[in-house]
């Protein structure tokens, strides 16, 4: 097993959240290692050998966990939820999900749909900022209430 140094620990936890906050981004191997200022080889490395697994499948259950929030939580259709999460293709949303969960997204919405908890409605979500993928400009412009003379 290969033995990561320590200082070099600082710098893949710097790529580790960088893939936890940016996750819906397209983000890809050199970008990771280039903040972790390591080549892409050493990085991949590297960061198996600490996390227990590739950057890659860090990156995808990071956004199968966030796609599962949403398809629990609102009204979001299922190809609304894979392009919040960051992917492109239903496609390969749906059978990353399936691999990860064990359901489909639709089997696993339509889950929690018959508890008959109250959703959020999509619109709140794409207007108020829930989703992860609004910029923190747009949470925090609120408009001014000014106070009749």
């Amino acid at each position: 097993m290969l033995s990561v140094p320590e200082p070099l620990l600082v710098h893949l936890r710097r790529a580790r959240d960088l893939a936890d906050r940016h996750y819906a981004e397209p983000l890809d191997l050199d970008g990771l290692a280039g903040t972790a200022g390591v080549s892409k080889y050493h990085f991949l490395r590297c960061f198996a050998a600490t996390y227990g697994k590739t950057p890659a499948l860090y990156l995808a259950e990071r956004r199968i966990e966030r796609a599962q929030d949403l398809l629990r939580a609102t009204n979001l259709t299922v190809t609304e939820v894979c392009l919040l999460v960051g992917y492109t293709s239903l496609g390969s949303f749906s059978s990353r999900f399936t691999q990860l969960v064990g359901v489909s997204p639709s089997a696993y919405q339509a889950k929690f749909a018959e508890h008959g908890a109250p959703r959020i409605p999509g619109c709140f979500v794409f207007m108020h900022g829930l989703s992860d993928r609004t910029p923190a400009s747009a949470i925090s412009e609120k408009p001014s209430r000014s106070t009749p003379s």
